[in-house]
């Protein structure tokens, strides 16, 4: 038995991945999420699967919780935590599978993915966190709000007439037929805690068993959000809030159940695709591009407008023309109109893990604010090629090779300024070989389909290309 005040081995030693909060939790002082990831670590550690327990983070205060687990952790879109742990249970049927969502991220956008899973019975574990409150987002209403309870967006108290009536989930998932055990415990007192343990371990004994949903709601307090402090916060759960939330086992099915085993047929896709004479191989691998490496990781940077995004998408396109293995991941939001806006492009004769590119081989900087921000990031080996048009003044700290282009004036003498995109396209096919000026002005007359565009874009490409001649 893990002793109470002892870190469970199923946590890191020291939250590395978090540097400001090593020796803690990110969580507000008396909050009960706390507690919930200790009681979790400590029965996974002792009944030893760890090495089987995958949890899903969602959005809301527990979103950190692959800083604490020591174990696989994958972070789930807002309210689909159960989607991707549906997902995560089918692919890995020994699995034993942790969802962990707030009220606002199961009860709200949730909901639908939620129970669903439930209703098809997938091994899983929810653990569901029901404080009353967005507690992350700044103390807003919660479909689990009491009646007459305040919050930022119910100030007077919440009403029936206006908002409803508090979600009841735990009794909405009990009378389901699929469901294997469903609970409802708190974490505010020693009482509480020692049934919660109880009904937590029993709920990771039926996904070891592989016998199916099990959904434990969670009581906890949230002293920030409701203006209590911590002792008043523990007290006002057993004296309000577990009487609209009663504490108990709403239904228990696990010895009358037998195993959930579903069949995990793994598809050897590109076996099919041969079979099915959808792939010539020797023809695909003669028609890769030639490249300076097998894999190469661009980033392309520039003001919001300048047309970084769709520079990497065409650099991207043209190297799936040809067979190559590539990723486009972009970067925007308020920056894209006068910020910095970035593109992150991966090319591999090989399959790629990560459309990440955190030190690029390439870089193209259309201002001097992503010259300064990625280009010490390039190695010795790399390229950086920089809008000299905008950039008078480079930085000292720059290791690969760099070329100084006037990717704006050649854009505007061949009709546009937006064309500089185009510029540096010619520009980067010449010097790396890795398209003709054939491959670049066919792509661009299929990528345009006015006349004019395709002029521009044609003269602006060859200004490129022969830029890259010059120098």
């Amino acid at each position: 038995m893990t002793k109470v005040f002892e870190k469970s081995s199923a946590f890191f030693d020291t939250f590395e991945r978090k540097p400001s909060m090593q020796k803690t939790t990110h969580y507000c002082p008396g909050c009960g999420h706390g507690t919930l990831n200790k009681i979790i670590a400590d029965q996974v550690a002792e009944l030893g699967i760890q090495d089987r327990t995958i949890y899903v983070g969602p959005v809301g205060c527990g979103v950190f919780i692959y800083y604490y687990f020591e174990g696989a952790c994958a972070s789930a879109a807002h309210g689909r935590a159960s989607a991707v742990a549906t997902g995560i249970s089918r692919a890995n049927p020994d699995a034993i599978t942790v969802s962990y969502q707030g009220d606002g991220d199961l009860a709200a956008i949730g909901t639908s993915n939620a129970i669903h899973a439930a209703n098809r019975g997938e091994n899983m574990i929810v653990f569901f966190v029901n404080n009353n409150i967005y507690g992350m987002t700044g103390g807003q209403m919660a479909p689990t709000t009491l009646i007459d309870q305040t919050s930022a967006t119910s100030p007077t108290g919440r009403t029936v007439k206006n908002d409803g009536f508090p979600l009841q989930m735990a009794e909405i998932i009990a009378g389901l037929e699929a469901p294997t055990l469903v609970a409802r415990v708190g974490v505010n007192n020693p009482k509480n805690i020692r049934q919660a343990i109880k009904v937590i371990k029993r709920g990771f004994e039926i996904q070891r068993d592989k016998k199916g949903y099990a959904f434990i709601e969670v009581l906890s307090q949230c002293p920030t959000n409701w203006k209590k402090n911590p002792v008043e916060s523990c007290k006002w759960i057993d004296e309000v809030v577990s009487k609209q939330y009663p504490f108990g086992v709403f239904k228990d099915i696990a010895d009358e159940r037998e195993a959930v085993e579903r069949s995990c047929e793994r598809v050897e896709f590109a076996a099919v695709s041969e079979q099915l004479g959808l792939v010539d191989t020797e023809k695909e691998s003669s028609q890769q591009i030639e490249m300076l490496q097998d894999e190469l990781r661009f980033k392309f940077a520039g003001f919001g407008g300048q047309g970084v995004l769709s520079l990497g998408m065409m650099m991207a396109k043209l190297a799936m023309q040809r067979n190559m293995q590539v990723t486009w991941l972009p970067s925007y939001g308020p920056e894209m109109r006068g910020g910095v806006a970035n593109s992150s492009v991966v090319v591999s004769k090989n399959t790629i893990g990560s459309p990440i590119v955190d030190n690029p081989n390439v870089l193209v900087a259309l201002n001097r604010p992503s010259l300064v921000k990625f280009g010490a990031l390039v190695p010795e080996d790399g390229l950086i090629i920089y809008n000299s048009s905008l950039i008078d003044q480079i930085p000292a700290d720059l290791k690969g090779q760099a070329y100084a282009l006037p990717a704006t004036d050649l854009a505007t003498e061949a009709g546009s300024a937006k064309a500089a995109n185009v510029v540096v396209l010619g520009f980067f096919a010449k010097k790396t070989g890795m398209f003709s000026l054939d491959e670049l002005e066919g792509f661009l007359r299929e990528t345009f389909k006015k006349q004019a565009l395709i002029d521009i874009n044609l003269k602006a490409v060859k200004a490129g290309w022969q830029a890259a001649k010059e120098v």
